[in-house]
């Protein structure tokens, strides 16, 4: 158990957010729910051995490199987070079951069973509100300024998830609001070779999702959920790659749809 009264962070760890190419001009607002697999010093490794921590259930294999390199071709911001998904999910809403998992896929995670209120809420103060915080303070800085914002939100997917073998490559999440996911679920599907996903693994729902329900949907800007396949981005070949399919699609996704929609500010 930790010190519920003390900062769960101590001055000198890892802070909870990051923000690359942050004077990047692009509208493609970029976020990271599950780039980093840190965890404060306070917790250790919450039980969990080590090898897991370099898995899927612990953040988003790749998904960090692949944001950087696309954020300096499309010259965006990236906001990232830098904690594991296994201390608090920044993409889940608080109090969710699978907000602080005591399971995640097959593996116990000890670390996280029997909390109290009080120590959960010291993980939301430290890692998952400071980390919506700065996404609200950016789109409310580009409304002010009246800068047009679409949220492009990044992660990445297990190629085989409990025992059972996923052949899409990437694939666009979405829930009430299709207009910039489908344009780039189109441009995708015209890449020959590509196995594009709708709507799969995953969807985007108010139970299982945050950031973009609560970031893109309530302001209503235009936004995607874009997954890539863990195993195709594992190295910075596969970073480059996938960023470079992406760097080419996405502005295209957004032109046409603020050719036929035009977009306000944030």
């Amino acid at each position: 158990m930790t010190d519920i009264a003390q900062p769960l962070l101590a001055a000198d760890e890892l802070p909870p957010v990051s923000i690359y190419n942050a004077g990047g001009a692009s509208p493609l607002l970029l976020a990271a729910d599950h780039a980093g697999n840190a965890t404060p010093r306070a917790l250790g490794r919450l039980g969990v051995t080590a090898p897991e921590w370099q898995r899927h259930i612990a953040f988003d294999v790749g998904i960090a490199g692949v944001g950087r390199i696309l954020a300096d071709s499309l010259n965006a911001m990236l906001i990232q987070q830098n904690y594991s998904r296994l201390v608090i999910d920044c993409n889940r809403p608080p109090g969710a079951p699978t907000s602080i998992p005591e399971i995640s896929e097959l593996t116990p995670i000890p670390g996280n069973v029997g909390l109290s209120e009080a120590e959960k809420d010291a993980r939301a103060r430290a890692i998952f509100r400071p980390y919506h915080a700065r996404i609200e303070t950016e789109l409310d800085r580009r409304r002010q300024a009246g800068q047009a914002t679409a949220l492009i939100a990044l992660h990445s997917f297990t190629p085989v998830f409990k025992g059972v073998s996923r052949t899409w490559q990437i694939a666009l999440l979405y829930n009430r609001d299709v207009r910039l996911a489908h344009r780039l679920l189109t441009l995708l599907r015209e890449v020959p070779g590509l196995v594009v996903g709708d709507n799969q693994p995953y969807f985007v729902s108010d139970t299982t999702d945050y950031t973009i329900p609560v970031h893109g949907e309530r302001r209503g800007l235009p936004h995607a959920l874009i997954e890539i396949r863990q195993d195709l981005i594992a190295d910075d070949g596969g970073q480059q790659k996938w960023a470079g399919i992406l760097a080419r699609s996405l502005p295209q996704a957004y032109a046409q749809l603020t050719a036929s929609n035009p977009i306000g500010p944030a």
